[in-house]
């Protein structure tokens, strides 16, 4: 009975590792299938470069929140044991004695105690020093947070935008790629055709021979594209974030939706919602702040507030006036200060201070005609993207009509062939036009797609159509310049 339970046991076993196995076959030979926003999700969630972005981000936000702590005054508490040597205390006692002597006092008999020694001091102080310098630089901290977001809101910008152009180029590829396999086909077909026609007496061996060197001659083009294509596709997953051999089955198309790209319009309402622009803004906000707080410490002077305590107990060890703690004698040696302080050096226009005042003038200056150089390469850019969807409509619209054109050349010259009244290098040819007629849409459909993509990136908005029927377009934009 023990040896039927063992033997069930590991049958059971044996069939639950195959189990697994078969499951992971299955989930091996399945694949990950991807949309492109599933695509572009993944990568921003396990992609370096934003997990990097992630920690700067928080950096930049610690120091802007906890900005005000310059205003904090420094609180110091000490505790000192002292012992003076024998000579300093018989020095004092010596001194005392001729203070009597002076003031014709009776002068005591002092014996010189290890209590006498001793003394015991505790302290606390406050430094507090305050310039309306201060204030500028907590605002500067919080613009360097405001910074941090943007160029947070960039890097992630930058990485949906770049998967999103893979994506889209890989279903390109992946679109050649179909073409050349259908191709293939058509050629296996007509050369199974052809040697059948051939042994059955109705065509000559010249023509088998024809259809036979057209498709083995495809055969190591299209297996090069189809090795091409894997390879993209690795690279793909691999800057996702998938391990490198996943494999990536891609789910979409290229059709993209059609906006009316009117440049003069897309200027006046989104120029200003340009990244680089709002953060180059920023920062020469920031240099100013920096010149308003350097001037406020040069020509305004600081308010410092000093406070101590510092009792000293002496003769604590003292038996006759009760010993630690109730014995000795209690001193304070504290004090309160109030301070105005004026660097008059800082005001000379030669000096280090005026002289970094200077070069921050300076570098708001660069900043600025950075600013107009950026603005005018927007300009640039932007009737560029334009002028591209213009374009790539225009061709789109063309090729869609020569591609029922090319249908039926490719259609009637098949048949023709069939029939024995066309050559093999027409059917080709005819092929050969009907292939790149689809594959040169795709390719224009993926040029709107990429200027689509650089025009929502450089004005930093993405257009959704909203109606099927007019045109008309919504724009969603999660960080508008002011």
């Amino acid at each position: 009975m023990k040896v039927m339970i063992k033997k069930l046991i590991l049958q059971l076993f044996v069939f639950s590792l195959l189990g697994t196995m078969i499951f992971a076959e299955e989930e091996k030979n399945n694949g990950v299938v991807l949309t492109v926003d599933q695509a572009v999700d993944y990568a921003l969630k396990n992609s370096n470069s934003i997990k990097s972005a992630d920690i700067d981000l928080a950096v930049k936000e610690r120091a802007g929140k906890y900005g005000w702590n310059i205003l904090l005054p420094s609180v110091n508490a000490t505790a000192t044991m002292n012992r003076s040597s024998k000579d300093t205390v018989k020095s004092t006692v010596e001194g005392q004695t001729a203070i009597f002597k002076k003031l014709g006092y009776p002068v005591p008999e002092t014996e010189i105690t290890e209590s006498m020694h001793w003394a015991g001091i505790i302290g606390a102080s406050l430094d507090w020093t305050f310039s309306l310098a201060h204030i500028e630089k907590i605002k500067i901290a919080k613009a360097n947070y405001e910074v941090g977001k943007l160029s947070y809101d960039k890097s992630q910008r930058e990485i949906k935008v770049n998967i999103q152009k893979l994506f889209y180029g890989l279903l390109l590829q992946q679109e050649n790629l179909k073409l050349q396999k259908a191709s293939l086909e058509n050629s296996r077909q007509r050369y199974i055709q052809a040697e059948t026609n051939y042994k059955n007496g109705a065509v000559p061996e010249i023509r088998l021979l024809q259809a036979q060197v057209a498709y083995q001659n495809m055969k190591p083009s299209v297996s090069k594209l189809e090795k091409e294509f894997m390879a993209s596709i690795d690279t793909f997953a691999f800057l996702i974030g998938y391990p490198v051999g996943t494999e990536i089955i891609l789910s979409g198309s290229i059709n993209p939706e059609y906006i009316e790209a009117d440049y003069d319009k897309l200027m006046n309402l989104y120029s200003s919602y340009n990244l680089d622009l709002q953060n180059l803004d920023k920062n020469i906000e920031i240099a100013k702040m920096g010149l308003t707080a350097a001037n406020l410490g040069t020509y305004v002077p600081s308010l410092m507030v000093k406070y101590s305590f510092s009792p000293m107990l002496t003769n604590f060890l003292d038996a006759d006036k009760g010993g630690y703690p109730s014995g000795g004698d209690w001193k304070d040696n504290g004090s309160f200060s109030l301070t105005l302080a004026w660097n008059l050096t800082n005001l000379l226009p030669f000096s280090t201070n005026r002289q970094q005042a200077a070069d921050t003038k300076a570098t708001v200056q660069k900043l600025e005609i950075n600013r107009n150089s950026l603005l005018e390469n927007q300009k640039i850019n932007v009737r560029k993207a334009v002028n591209t969807l213009v374009d790539a409509r225009e061709q789109i619209d063309v090729m869609s009509r020569n591609i029922g054109l090319a249908q039926r050349s490719y259609e009637m010259t098949a048949r023709s062939y069939r029939n024995g009244t066309t050559e093999l290098l027409d059917l080709r040819d005819a092929e050969d036009q009907l292939n790149q007629a689809k594959l040169g849409l795709a390719n224009q459909k993926f040029n709107y797609i990429s200027a689509l993509l650089d025009l929502e990136t450089e004005l930093n908005v993405e257009f959704k159509k909203i109606s099927d029927d007019a045109e008309t377009y919504e724009t969603v934009n999660e960080n508008k310049g002011e």
